[in-house]
């Protein structure tokens, strides 16, 4: 009974620090652990920058099931305008939808943003892009749901007893903006079959930039500043390429910094002639978020497709309540053309 008494006691602080976050207009925004799978979430400059015409990734969470249940899911679509005309110079365009459902109030907040970036050429080795990005959200929530102390009787609880309790949430609907700029530097050997490249990602990103109203009598979203880097090295003589990336979040008094490295192994290389050998590749590795969770994760890669797998382990304080449970997430990509394809041109190395 006493294991149960504090189960529920975590459950309801979770419950009521979520509802104080809402009402106090101090929610974070959703995150993903594959956050490489969502680039118009981390950053709009990254919209259409990356070796392809088309890109589409949909994206799954699912967090804290046995406590208070979060679920997101998200749609990325960009590509490039104009980019087999003006290789040098060229715009990027997007389209970015999510929808999150949280706890057992199913707070909904659900969200269409489009992007727009300019992506510049250097030399053969550097690129600089900048990108914004505007959109309409909107929140609601469903309190049929939640259960009040009103509603227990001697022999439990009876959805049928008035909660006596009023809605202090209206449904509401705002415009945001947001704006980014990145960098991006890739070296390959003369033979890319050598597997001897080095690349390097980096970025920052402001969101939030217009400081949107979220309601009557509630307060402004906060501005969320995003810093993120990541390396692509090839071990040169081998079918391996490693991966770090780090990622930095920070939205008001909340911030959140992920870091962690994925090791790239080539299964089968594309054939160099016919191209009826598709490339296959396997990514394992892990990211910490930190005081929060372990994040292992894979991604296979075939040809134009990629599947990823990852889990959030909890390793807070909050394990006691979760028992190590935090959230899967499911991501998959489609890219074309195939971003594998055997080339001497730099452009075409698969990047970060």
């Amino acid at each position: 009974m006493k294991k149960i008494r504090q189960y529920f006691s975590l459950k309801i602080i979770l419950v009521f620090l979520c509802m104080f976050f809402i009402v106090n207009g101090q929610s974070q925004d959703i995150h993903f652990s594959q956050f490489n799978q969502v680039p118009q979430l981390v950053n709009p400059s990254l919209t259409g920058d990356f070796s392809g015409d088309f890109r589409a990734i949909v994206n799954y969470r699912n967090q804290w099931t046995n406590i208070a249940p979060y679920k997101t899911y998200s749609l990325g679509i960009d590509g490039g305008l104009l980019k087999k005309k003006n290789k040098d110079r060229y715009l990027g365009a997007g389209l970015f939808v999510f929808q999150d459902v949280t706890g057992d109030s199913k707070l909904t907040t659900t969200q269409i943003n489009l992007s727009l970036s300019s992506i510049i050429t250097i030399n053969n080795s550097n690129k600089i892009s900048a990108g914004i990005q505007g959109g309409l959200a909107q929140k609601k929530m469903d309190a049929s749901g939640l259960r009040w102390g009103k509603q227990y009787d001697g022999d439990g609880y009876s959805s049928q007893i008035s909660s006596g309790e009023l809605s202090a949430f209206d449904n509401y609907s705002f415009g945001d903006f947001s704006a980014g700029v990145s960098w991006s530097y890739l070296k390959n050997s003369s033979n890319i079959s050598s597997n001897n490249h080095f690349g390097i990602n980096a970025g920052l990103a402001l969101y939030h930039l217009n400081t949107p109203k979220q309601g009557s009598n509630l307060d402004n979203l906060l501005r969320e500043f995003v810093a993120h880097a990541g390396l692509n090295i090839g071990l040169k003589g081998t079918g391996l390429s490693l991966i770090p990336t780090f990622l930095y979040l920070q939205q008001g008094p909340l911030y959140e910094v992920v870091s962690g490295s994925m090791l790239r192994y080539v299964i089968k290389e594309e054939s160099k002639y016919t191209g009826y050998m598709k490339e296959v590749a396997v990514l394992l590795g892990a990211h910490y978020r930190v005081g929060d969770a372990l994040i292992p994760s894979v991604l296979f890669e075939v040809a134009n497709f990629a599947l990823g797998i990852s889990y959030d382990v909890n390793i807070s304080k909050l394990n006691e309540a979760t028992h190590g449970a935090g959230g899967v997430e499911i991501s998959f990509r489609y890219l074309t053309p195939n971003p594998f394809r055997f080339s001497n041109d730099s452009k075409y190395r698969p990047m970060l």
